[in-house]
């Protein structure tokens, strides 16, 4: 009998569809959310009301993504790893969905929430109020402040969306390699 013709488990779940998928969606989530900090904290760019909540479905995707991996790989039920796998998707999606609506509100398609007028909080006194409102800072969801290639960032968290859940359907759908 050949070396080449014997795998091993843990081989055999490296190759699993559903761990693969449950990996790259969560690498995936992952890298989105570096990115949105880094362009947050480094060039400066400051999330509006919509791109805060457009973080929330990668936030989730990253340890669901991981907990489905490792539960797949260690041979959990096979419906179990599909309704992970199908959150994952169902995330995505809503999100992808939230990306439109939040494009739509860029481009002037529709009016954009009442939250996107931006955080007041404890103005103080009223001797400093003029000085406090001064320095309030909104970041309006109708107004791009970055755009590549004409798409702004809500236009790319629509696809990056909506290829996670193409990742996490194609982990639903694919064959486990035979041991």
């Amino acid at each position: 009998m050949s070396n080449t013709s014997v795998m091993t488990r843990p081989a055999a779940a490296a190759l699993n569809p559903a761990v693969a998928a449950a990996l790259l969606a969560a690498g995936i989530a992952a890298a989105t959310l570096a990115g949105a900090w880094y362009m947050q904290l480094v060039w400066g760019l400051q999330p509006c009301e919509l791109c805060l909540k457009q973080r929330w479905a990668y936030y989730a995707i990253v340890p669901l993504g991981l907990v489905i991996a490792l539960i797949a790989a260690r041979g959990a039920p096979r419906g179990l790893v599909w309704a992970g796998l199908g959150l994952v998707a169902l995330a995505a999606l809503g999100n992808a969905g939230l990306g439109v609506y939040h494009s739509g509100v860029e481009w002037g398609f529709w009016q954009g929430p009442t939250e996107c007028t931006g955080p007041i909080g404890n103005l103080g006194s009223a001797g400093s109020l003029l000085e406090r409102l001064d320095s309030v800072h909104v970041v309006r969801c109708d107004e791009v402040q970055f755009r590549f290639l004409g798409l702004s960032l809500a236009g790319y968290s629509v696809l990056i969306s909506l290829f996670i859940a193409a990742v996490a359907g194609w982990g639903l759908t694919g064959k486990r390699n035979a041991a």
